[in-house]
């Protein structure tokens, strides 16, 4: 569909309006990522392992793959049995609810997990959150800026390389292949990457929205009644809207990655996400 001039006015003083958003939050952020490419050993591929249901298929059909590369972990990750199989090198934690929940025995177990981790891990948070990091001996820590920066391509470009914001966070997978960039990755495959959420997404007869959101390990009461909980609220349009962020910032991770000449690849069976090329492991 050809824009008209209104069309093509809107869109221009949208990505104005973004711009100078953006500017505003870069210039009030007060501390600066950690990441930098030394950080890493990027001889090889990694491995992102997000959490979705398709993960333990992979698992079972590419253990020795996932065994034989980095990977980079997220989230509740630690709390699976599967996790000291794994051995995860890298893990990155974002939502506030991990730093702040003190009363959700999911977390206080995710941090006992983490601190009994007995090979070398980086554990990547929000440069807002180190100083709330417990010391590990064989974890360090390095940060990102999970700020969103939208506007214009010049900005994006520049905040990405620079490590000042990345495109809107929706959900952990984003900063997660933000930081593998960051540390200079140059393949970067996804795995348990569904999102596939409008298949399980519904609204009952009091206008509540029901989402399960199921994960390659089983959640306990606690956390299924969290996810109820942060969603009963939440207008049907409001998380669409999510949903369409998180897509929408997929692709601008691969165009900012196609200036870099570095390769996203998509290994996730049933994805919802179509931005990054799909392929097997390596």
């Amino acid at each position: 569909m050809t824009k008209t001039a209104s069309d093509k006015i809107a869109s221009f003083a949208s990505r104005l309006g973004q711009t100078a958003k953006s500017i505003v939050k870069l210039l009030t952020q007060r501390r600066r990522a950690t990441i930098i490419k030394a950080d890493a050993d990027t001889s090889r591929p990694l491995i992102i392992l997000a959490n979705g249901p398709s993960l333990n298929q992979t698992i079972a059909e590419s253990l020795p793959s996932l065994q034989a590369h980095p990977t980079l972990a997220v989230n509740f990750a630690a709390n699976a049995p599967e996790f000291r199989t794994l051995r995860p090198r890298y893990y990155v934690l974002i939502d506030p609810h991990f730093f702040s929940a003190t009363d959700d025995p999911n977390v206080t177990r995710l941090w006992d997990n983490l601190a009994r981790v007995d090979w070398p891990m980086t554990l990547i948070v929000p440069a807002r959150r180190r100083r709330l990091i417990p010391a590990s001996v064989n974890i360090d820590t390095l940060t990102v800026n999970d700020i969103a920066v939208e506007g214009f391509l010049p900005l994006e470009n520049a905040a990405f390389a620079r490590g000042w914001g990345m495109p809107r966070p929706r959900n952990v997978l984003i900063p997660s292949i933000m930081a593998a960039i960051a540390m200079g990755f140059k393949e970067i495959y996804l795995t348990g990457a569904d999102h596939s959420w409008m298949k399980t997404i519904s609204v009952n007869d009091n206008n509540r929205v029901v989402s399960i959101q199921p994960h390659f390990y089983k959640d306990n009461d606690k956390e299924l009644a969290r996810v109820r909980t942060d969603y009963l609220h939440r207008p049907l349009h409001t998380i669409l809207d999510s949903f369409r962020i998180a897509f929408a910032s997929y692709h601008t991770i691969a165009r900012f990655a196609a200036t870099r000449g570095i390769r996203i690849v998509n290994s996730t069976p049933g994805s919802y996400i179509d931005a990054f090329p799909r392929a097997p492991l390596p």
